[in-house]
């Protein structure tokens, strides 16, 4: 039985539809509800601004938040921030004070937690702010490195990690207590580095934490006052310094761990090769579009959670592949759904009898994190092309592109896209923040 994050109150989070990026720690990217975006005119709104518009949650029902941090590479000082948000027109009602974020350039992460508190991490800070975006209590963490988001676990607790490349050091996992920002123990020190964000799963047998290094997955379990490896459970997904790079964050859907390796583009590699982290020189060039720095093609690959088996499938032709945004299951149509950044396509991979065989192919060059609508069989991603970004909308079945939408950006960095409540979607890059509705 698949357990579905969408279908049920997520512990830890403040009662809500959307109160963290993915809509749950399991990265299943699933809405309730339906877009009926055949044959609908997509109405746009978009702001455009100087700020690294990263990611937007729900808290009550037409409560939004956007959070974000400023995309200052060299220059000025950087900083994270958050908004409150009109949900109808993306006027800011509030808005917080510059938060410390330790020099380092990253998106970050919010989340809104159970107690009613918006949490946020910015590069070395964590902060607990109000619903009128005050802060309430910060938090410098102990490794001075850039931390690739944040999750609330099922007794409240919020863990980060830090971002390592290959060659790098090893990563470690923060947990702290949300109403004090203090640590629940030392930082727990994973055996590798790790690129990706955090996923993790709530059964019966456990708490789990899932997290992609550079040549294996780790599995965590969460203990009241510890984390503790998993010794019995280490699949690896490549091996160091050949063909392929390293995974994004995995989506945990109907008994499996999916992800996609050859994340770490040479702008990702530029990024976290200086220290702070994003504070690069003047004339680097920092773009998704730049061959990869691999021959290996990209590679959609699955692990069962018990036995760890690995099945892996190359959905793509070409060479060189690379993304910057993790797969998503949608276990309702069998289908998983995968694509290549740097060369382009999009694929539904049917996943009937635990098989990997492609369904259909797009040639649209997706880069974002999607939502899907399983009840209605729709997929909203990202389309660059031209120069131009646009929200597309996909049937997960047969891959028919249903809907297309210019979002007025220039830039599809990979961020996360948000379901608002009427039949909309909000949509996050730098210097852009957009809301598409299907009327």
């Amino acid at each position: 039985m698949a357990i579905l994050d969408r279908e049920q109150k997520l512990p830890g989070y403040f009662d809500s539809a959307w109160p963290v990026e993915c809509g749950g720690n399991r990265r299943q990217k699933a809405a309730k509800g339906k877009l009926l975006s055949k044959n609908s005119q997509p109405e746009v709104i978009s702001v455009a601004s100087n700020k690294w518009n990263v990611m937007v949650i729900q808290r009550e029902k037409n409560e939004f938040f956007l959070g974000g941090t400023m995309p200052y590479f060299n220059g000025p000082k950087p900083y994270g921030w958050l908004q409150k948000i009109n949900p109808d027109t993306l006027e800011v009602l509030n808005e917080s004070p510059q938060l410390p974020c330790g020099g380092h350039v990253w998106c970050g992460a919010i989340a809104a937690h159970e107690n009613g508190s918006i949490i946020k991490v910015n590069g070395s800070f964590m902060h607990v702010l109000t619903p009128e975006c005050e802060v309430m209590l910060e938090k410098e963490l102990p490794i001075n490195q850039a931390h690739n988001g944040l999750l609330i676990l099922s007794d409240g607790t919020i863990v980060t990690k830090d971002c390592r490349l290959e060659n790098q050091q090893n990563s470690t996992i923060t947990r702290l207590d949300p109403n004090t920002l203090e640590l629940l123990h030392e930082p727990f020190a994973l055996p590798e580095g790790s690129m990706g964000r955090i996923a993790s799963d709530l059964n019966q047998e456990g708490e789990f934490i899932y997290i992609p290094g550079i040549e294996k997955i780790w599995r965590i379990k969460v203990l009241p006052d510890a984390l503790e490896l998993d010794e019995d459970w280490q699949p690896q997904y490549r091996n160091a310094n050949q063909a392929q790079g390293l995974a994004w964050d995995g989506c945990i859907s109907e008994g499996d761990l999916w992800i996609m390796d050859n994340g770490d583009i040479e702008s990702v590699r530029s990024i976290y090769g200086v220290n702070p982290n994003g504070r690069v020189a003047e004339n680097t060039h920092l773009s998704w579009r730049s061959p990869a720095p691999w021959k290996g093609k990209q590679r959609l690959i699955k692990f069962d959670l018990i036995s760890g088996e690995k099945t892996t499938i190359e959905p793509f032709n070409k060479e060189g592949g690379g993304i910057i945004a993790p797969p998503v299951n949608v276990p309702e149509y069998k289908t998983c759904i995968a694509w290549d950044s740097i060369n382009g396509g999009l694929a539904g991979i049917s996943t009937i009898d635990r098989k990997l065989t492609v369904s259909w192919q797009l040639d649209v060059r997706p880069t974002m994190q999607p939502v899907v609508f399983p009840e209605s069989g729709e997929l909203v991603i990202n389309n660059f092309e031209n120069g131009e970004d646009e929200l597309i909308v996909v049937d997960i079945a047969s891959g028919e592109l249903l809907s297309r939408a210019k979002v007025n950006a220039r830039l599809a960095n990979g961020m996360f896209l948000t379901p608002g409540v009427n039949k909309d979607i909000f949509y996050c890059t730098t210097g852009t923040f957009s809301k598409v509705t299907w009327s």
